[in-house]
């Protein structure tokens, strides 16, 4: 499932900046569109489980796609540069300082080291506006190596969000509802292992 989905994100970013060239955006958002049918109609047919839910993950992020090119295409995008680009998480596949090949993940000026961790088969979080601003926020403060604390009323997804952008890195999350129970014994054991998987962290109701 991760390797479907990364083939596809790396061959998105490397097409949409050839359709951005080439002044195509239009023509590459019906192209995009005439893919996701296919995607439908394939995820309608008889198919195993796995093949269900790689599929359905994949879908979600084709709809992201597609309303980005929209997006861009409305806005007459002719700069691979622009800002309307360049804050999606686009995903590239490059040569390192050491002649190895790797991929790397984007977000505005923060460059991150995909994590490689296998994450298994899973769902992905529908992508909107604010879900891009918080990944967008966060993927800043990784670059600043500082942390983020969404804020926001109960049950509006800022630990789904934050789990989702993980899995878009491919890092391990690990959620912890705090607790007033807490010490620093406590929190210091749970340091000690997140520098030593090199883990992320979710503390969930930090305000208790």
């Amino acid at each position: 499932g991760q390797v479907v989905l990364n083939s596809s994100q790396v061959h998105w970013t490397a097409e949409v900046e050839e359709a951005i060239a080439t002044a195509s955006l239009t023509e590459y958002h019906v192209r995009l569109k005439a893919q996701l049918l296919d995607l439908v109609h394939l995820v309608r047919g008889n198919i195993t489980k796995l093949q269900r839910m790689s599929i359905g993950a994949l879908v979600v992020i084709d709809v992201h796609a597609m309303d980005t090119v929209q997006m861009m295409a409305a806005e007459n995008i002719t700069d691979p540069m622009s800002f309307e680009w360049i804050s999606q998480l686009r995903y590239y596949w490059y040569v390192d300082d050491r002649q190895y090949e790797n991929l790397e993940v984007r977000m505005v000026q923060t460059p991150f080291p995909y994590g490689y961790e296998y994450l298994g088969n899973s769902f992905r979080l529908v992508i909107t506006p604010l879900t891009d601003m918080c990944y967008m926020t966060l993927m800043g403060a990784q670059a600043l190596n500082l942390g983020g604390a969404p804020a926001g009323p109960a049950g509006t997804g800022k630990t789904e969000t934050t789990k989702d952008l993980a899995k878009a890195l491919a890092k391990q999350c690990v959620v912890f509802n705090c607790s007033p129970e807490m010490d620093y014994m406590m929190v210091g054991k749970f340091f000690k292992g997140l520098s030593s998987s090199g883990a992320w962290c979710c503390f969930d109701e930090f305000n208790r």
